[in-house]
């Protein structure tokens, strides 16, 4: 199906819930295999959405649910709130293929909160897979408020 980068629906509407503390809370990415068969972007709630559908992908030293992010410093660049994570996520000695991630977080009933399409397969065989955060600043910060 598809993948496409979109802050989620429900995140939005959960953020000015108070559900999500974003620099304490358990912020977690999770890959999504390189032939989903679901549909991803700001519709999806939750991590379950890519386990009901067996989307997460798999492979060698990979393991369910991904890896927690570190980190996260909520900024303002100028009007614009933004969440960054300081250090790049490493997927270490893994062998696998992915289109896409999902982030959600594992201290709120693993609740949705951005979807990222890749723009293509990745992957690592016997290696490093590395998720690099762009810069943190308004037009490019991976969760922003504007």
């Amino acid at each position: 199906m598809a993948i496409t980068t979109e802050m989620c629906n429900s995140f939005k509407q959960e953020l000015l819930g108070g559900v999500h503390d974003l620099d304490t809370d358990t912020i977690k990415l999770a890959l999504i295999k390189d032939t989903p068969s679901g549909t991803y972007g700001k519709a999806t709630n939750n991590y379950s959405n890519v386990t009901g559908n067996s989307d997460e992908a798999t492979g060698t030293g990979y393991t369910a649910g991904g890896q927690p992010l570190g980190g996260a410093v909520i900024a303002l660049d100028g009007d614009t709130a933004i969440l960054d994570f300081t250090v790049d996520e490493v997927f270490a000695n893994v062998t696998v293929a992915a289109d896409g991630c999902i982030i959600y977080n594992a201290s709120q009933a693993n609740k949705a909160i951005a979807v990222i399409d890749f723009g293509g397969t990745v992957s690592a065989t016997a290696g490093d897979l590395t998720i690099e955060f762009p810069a943190a600043a308004a037009a490019t910060a991976v969760i922003r408020i504007a």
